[in-house]
C-alpha cells in the first residue's frame, strides 16, 4: 500500500498551519521574553496592540490545543499501524515519549516556554487509556476538559471569598527571566532556561489548568482517529460542518463571559478559577472553529491546493518547532542581536512571516529528496531501535 494513498494529508497541513500560528506568537512574544519599546512611534505603538489583541484573539491556546489534539491522533495512528501486525505499540510509545522529552529539554535551553517536554510528560498518562473503549474515553476526557481541580479550587473559595489571593507563583519565575535573557552569555541563558524557566513553565501549566486540558485533547485526538474523522468522507464533512456551527455559536457567549471576567463576582479568590473554566472551554470551542473550518476548506476544491502549502512544515513539524526556537531566541535574546529592544508586535511579525515563508521553502525542498524531516528521522530511527543479543 502506498503512503501518499494511506497518508492524511489534511493532518500534516494542520499541524503546518498550528506550527505557523505558533511561529507567529511566539515573535511577537519575543519567545517568552515580553518587553514593550518606548522609542516605538506612537502610531506604531497602537499598530502593535491591534496585532497582538488580533493574535491572541486567533490563536492564543489554540495553536498548542491543536497540535496536542493531532498528537492523540498520532498515537491512535501509530497504535493501531502496530496492532494490525499482531504488535502492542504502549512500550514503544513510553520510550518514544522519553526521545520526546530529551527533545524538549534541548529546545528548553534555547526556549523556556517549550511545549515538547510537557506533552512528553503527560503523554504517559494517554497510556492507559489506548484499549478503553471510545464512551469511556469520551466520558473521561469531558470530565478533564470540564478543569476538576478549579472546580474544587471554586468551592472551596466560595467558603472563603474574603481570602486573600496574591500573584500567581510562576509569575516570580517568569521575572526572574531579567537576570539572563538580557545577557550577552549564551551558556547564563541556557542554564537559566533550564532550570528557572523550565520551573515557571511547569508551574505555569499547572496553573492555567493546562494539564487537565492537555490529556483531554490528547484523549479527543485517539477518539478520532478511531472514528476516522480526518478521512474524507460524506460522515466526516457532516461532522465537522456540525462541529463548526455549534463551536461558533457556543463561543460567542464565552467569550464575553471571559472578556467580563466573569461579571457580578467581586471575589479574586472565586474569579481565578471560574475564569480558568471559562478560559479553558473559550479557548476549546475556538480551537474547534479554526479545526472543523480548515478541514472543510482544505477538502474544498477551490482552496485545496492553497492550503495545502502548510503540508510541508507540518511534516516536519518536530524540526520546524526546534529550529524556530534556536533562530527566535538568536534575533530577540541578549547573546544574539537582542531585537527585543527594538521590535514591537508590528516587526516582530514581519520577522515571523519571513522566518515562516523560509521554513516553509525550506520544508518543501527538504521533502523532494527525503521521506522524513531531519528529526523526525532521528525521533524515528531512535523509536524503532532494537538493542542486539548477544
Amino acid at each position: 500500500m502506498k503512503p501518499a494513498i494511506t497518508r492524511l494529508h489534511v493532518v500534516d497541513a494542520l499541524r503546518g498551519f498550528a506550527i505557523v500560528s505558533i511561529m507567529l506568537l511566539h515573535n511577537i512574544e519575543h519567545f517568552d521574553f515580553y518587553f514593550k519599546p518606548e522609542t516605538l512611534p506612537l502610531w506604531i505603538k497602537a499598530v502593535d496592540k491591534v496585532i497582538w489583541d488580533s493574535l491572541f484573539f486567533l490563536f492564543g491556546g489554540k495553536a498548542y490545543e491543536i497540535f496536542a489534539l493531532l498528537f492523540g491522533l498520532t498515537f491512535f495512528i501509530q497504535s493501531n499501524n502496530q496492532q494490525k501486525k499482531g504488535k502492542d505499540f504502549r512500550g514503544r510509545f513510553a520510550w518514544r515519549l522519553f526521545l520526546l522529552l530529551l527533545f524538549g529539554i534541548v529546545n528548553s535551553a534555547f526556549y523556556e516556554g517549550d511545549v515538547l517536554s510537557v506533552y512528553a510528560l503527560i503523554g504517559y498518562f494517554l497510556i492507559p487509556f489506548a484499549k478503553m473503549n471510545n464512551k469511556a474515553v469520551l466520558i473521561i476526557a469531558l470530565v478533564l476538559m470540564l478543569q476538576p481541580y478549579e472546580w474544587v479550587v471554586f468551592f472551596s473559595a466560595l467558603q472563603n471569598p474574603d481570602a486573600v489571593v496574591g500573584d500567581p507563583k510562576s509569575w516570580a519565575y517568569f521575572g526572574r527571566a531579567w537576570e539572563y535573557i538580557p545577557g550577552k552569555s549564551i551558556l547564563n541563558t541556557w542554564w537559566g532556561n533550564l532550570t528557572n524557566g523550565k520551573a515557571a513553565v511547569f508551574i505555569w501549566t499547572w496553573e492555567e489548568g493546562r494539564v487537565f486540558q492537555t490529556l483531554s485533547l490528547f484523549l479527543l485526538g485517539m477518539l478520532s482517529g478511531r472514528k476516522g474523522l480526518f478521512k474524507q468522507t460524506e460522515k466526516s464533512r457532516k461532522f465537522w460542518l456540525i462541529a463548526l456551527i455549534v463551536s461558533a455559536i457556543v463561543f460567542i457567549p464565552l467569550f464575553m463571559l471571559k472578556s467580563n471576567t466573569v461579571p457580578g463576582i467581586e471575589s479574586m479568590v472565586v474569579r481565578r478559577p471560574l475564569g480558568i473554566i471559562v478560559q479553558t472551554w473559550s479557548n476549546f470551542s475556538f480551537m474547534l472553529v479554526l479545526v472543523s473550518g480548515f478541514t472543510l476548506l482544505f477538502w474544498s476544491k477551490a482552496l485545496n491546493k492553497a492550503l495545502n502549502v502548510f503540508s510541508p512544515l507540518g511534516r516536519m513539524s518536530l524540526s520546524n518547532y526546534m529550529i524556530q526556537s534556536l533562530v527566535g531566541s538568536f534575533i530577540y535574546y541578549g547573546f544574539g542581536l537582542g531585537l527585543y529592544k527594538y521590535t514591537g508586535a508590528t516587526y516582530s511579525l514581519i520577522i515571523g512571516i519571513v522566518l515562516a515563508v523560509l521554513q516553509g521553502m525550506f520544508s518543501a525542498w527538504w521533502f523532494k529528496k527525503h521521506h522524513h524531516g531531519p528529526l523526525e528521522w532521528l525521533w524515528h530511527k531512535a523509536t524503532w531501535i532494537e538493542l542486539r543479543k548477544k
